[in-house]
């Protein structure tokens, strides 16, 4: 009997500190520690990040094994995110997993933080169940600092079919947010209000960017001038139409991103559709995501528990590295910027 493939997980890529146990694809736990000191600067402090991480990772790393029934001796590999994210933050995990596989002797594994997030859909949970996709597949990547859509050709073939050119659809979300006077992060609370709200009372300038990549800014832009615009004629305009203008905001990002997918789809002719990241937990996204099947499309959305960063998806793509043999040496480092 061939013995078990358990990689330990270690994502750091950001302001959450992360560890997670992955054994022969199955999930055996996944733990993240929030970091809270950030909502009253209303967004991540590098510095402060950093000095968090540090805090976290042995304690994160440690409730992690204990929960997945298991001792270090057990862990085959260890992968961890190498970027692209905060440099001091990915700094703190790269060290950890560098020390962790020197002093274990096992193999080390660098990952790409958004091809975790697209390989979260192929995690199994400790019944064996998941909603795989079939290759070849779409794959909608959508956070605070990326957009982009991908073809997924195997479990370690990814191929850029577009991308912002400026700012990304979750620091849209924020920075609208912001715009409303809600706290930090905001996203969640745009959605929240626009359930309660009409999707058309307001329109937002909508920006004309060719092909199949995105922008952001010039939205924000046109958002920005039409709050101050009323706010001068009614100082009281944000509260009294927070539902209608969070779901006006909600839609308009939603819009832009699913007429890209939607010429994704008519140029490969791939009807198999997947959204990742931070804002693939929006509900908005989510049904917008579900009309596609109307059109002859097949859709997955990773479970709420792998959209937002997490080390579960750095576990998973380490399990198909190790797989493939492709490990990494003790002199990697951290990278802030890192392409897919």
């Amino acid at each position: 009997m061939s013995k078990s493939i358990t990689i330990l997980g270690i994502e750091s890529s950001c302001d959450d500190t992360a560890a997670a146990v992955i054994q022969d694809g199955r999930i055996l736990s996944n733990v993240i520690a929030n970091q809270k000191v950030h909502k009253q600067y209303g967004g991540v402090v590098p510095e402060l990040a950093s000095r968090a991480h540090q805090q976290n990772i042995v304690p994160v790393v440690n409730e992690a094994i204990t929960n997945a029934a298991i001792t270090k001796e057990d862990i085959s590999a260890i992968a961890f995110t190498s970027g692209p994210g905060l440099l001091g933050s990915l700094l703190v995990g790269v060290s950890f997993a560098k020390a962790f596989a020197l002093g274990r002797d096992i193999p080390l594994i660098d990952i790409n933080h958004m091809q975790g997030h697209i390989l979260a859909h192929f995690i199994k949970e400790k019944d064996g169940s998941c909603n795989m996709p079939d290759f070849p597949f779409l794959c909608l990547t959508v956070s605070g600092g990326h957009t982009q859509i991908i073809k997924i050709t195997n479990h370690l073939e990814f191929e850029l079919l577009g991308e912002t050119i400026d700012d990304a659809a979750g620091e849209a979300f924020d920075k609208s947010a912001k715009i409303l006077g809600l706290p930090y992060p905001g996203g969640p609370l745009i959605d929240k209000f626009a359930k309660e709200g009409n999707p058309k009372t307001f329109n937002f300038g909508k920006p004309k960017v060719s092909g199949l990549n995105f922008s952001f800014s010039g939205l924000k832009t046109s958002i920005l001038y039409f709050i101050q615009k009323q706010v001068r004629a009614n100082p009281n305009f944000i509260e009294q139409n927070k539902p209608n203008l969070c779901a006006s905001i909600q839609h308009a990002i939603i819009t832009i991103l699913i007429e890209k997918i939607e010429l994704a789809i008519k140029e490969t002719g791939i009807k198999e559709v997947a959204i990742a990241g931070g804002v693939s937990a929006n509900s908005g996204l989510r049904k917008a995501l579900l009309s596609l099947e109307k059109k002859g499309c097949k859709t997955y959305m990773p479970p709420f528990a792998y959209c937002t960063d997490n080390a579960a998806m750095i576990a998973i793509t380490g399990y198909y590295k190790y797989l493939a043999g492709e490990f990494c040496k003790q002199d990697i480092t951290a990278q802030a910027r890192l392409h897919i």
